[in-house]
C-alpha cells in the first residue's frame, strides 16, 4: 500500500510562498538589529564622547561656582568677592529693587541654579541634560550683561564667556548627535518596508 504524501510545509527559512507571518517575524528582527546597531554607534561614536566629557567638566564647574556664591565654606575670600559683586550689580539694576529682589536674593538665585544644573549635567541621563545646559547658557548671558553694565575689565568675565562658548558648543553638539540616529532609524525603516512590499509581491 502506497503511503499518503503529507503536505509539504514551507518554515520561515523556505523560498517558497513565505507565510505573512513569516515576514512579520523577519522584519520585526531585522528592524531590532537595526536599532540596536544604531545605538552602538551612538555609543562608541567620538561625538557622544566629547558630550559625556563636556558635560563631566560643566557639571562640575557649575557645581563648584554656585556653591561659591551660597556659601563661604569653600573659599571666604571668593564669597566675599561674589557678595560684592552682586551688590554692584544690583545698585546698577533699580528696577530689581521695585520688583522685591535684593542682591543677596539674586545672588542665592543664580547660585541655587547654577548647583541644580551643574549635578544635572553631571549625573543625570538624557533630555535633562540639555535643559540644564540650557538654562546654564542663560544664567552666562545674566552674568556677562552684569558686568558689561558695571563696566568690568575682560579679564573679570573671561571665565563666563569662555563656558558661555562651551555650553554653546555642547547644547549644538547634542542636538546633532540626537537627530542624527533618528534620521537614520528612519530610512533603514523605509529600506525595510520597501525591501518587504517586494517579497509580498513576489510571492
Amino acid at each position: 500500500m502506497r503511503r499518503r504524501e503529507e503536505p509539504r510545509r514551507h518554515f520561515c527559512g523556505s523560498p517558497r510562498s513565505p507565510s505573512p507571518w513569516c515576514l512579520l517575524a523577519g522584519k520585526r528582527s531585522h528592524s531590532r538589529s537595526v536599532q540596536w546597531e544604531a545605538r552602538r554607534r551612538k555609543m562608541a561614536s567620538p561625538r557622544t564622547i566629547t558630550i559625556v566629557a563636556l558635560s563631566f567638566a560643566l557639571g562640575l564647574f557649575f557645581v563648584f561656582m554656585g556653591t561659591i556664591k551660597l556659601t563661604p565654606r569653600l573659599s571666604k575670600d571668593a564669597y566675599s568677592e561674589m557678595k560684592r559683586a552682586y551688590k554692584s550689580y544690583a545698585k546698577a539694576l533699580p528696577g530689581l529693587k521695585k520688583i522685591g529682589i535684593s542682591s543677596v536674593l539674586l545672588r542665592k538665585i543664580i547660585g541655587s541654579l547654577e548647583v541644580g544644573c551643574g549635578v544635572v549635567l553631571t549625573l543625570v541621563p538624557g533630555r535633562p541634560k540639555d535643559v540644564a545646559n540650557f538654562l546654564l547658557l542663560l544664567v552666562m548671558l545674566a552674568v556677562l550683561f552684569f558686568h558689561q553694565l558695571v563696566g568690568d575689565p575682560l579679564k573679570r568675565y573671561a571665565h563666563a564667556l569662555v563656558f558661555g562658548i562651551l555650553l554653546t558648543c555642547r547644547l549644538l553638539i547634542a542636538r546633532q548627535s540626537d537627530d542624527r540616529p533618528e534620521r537614520e532609524d528612519s530610512r533603514e525603516e523605509q529600506h525595510i518596508n520597501d525591501q518587504e512590499k517586494n517579497k509580498v509581491k513576489q510571492s
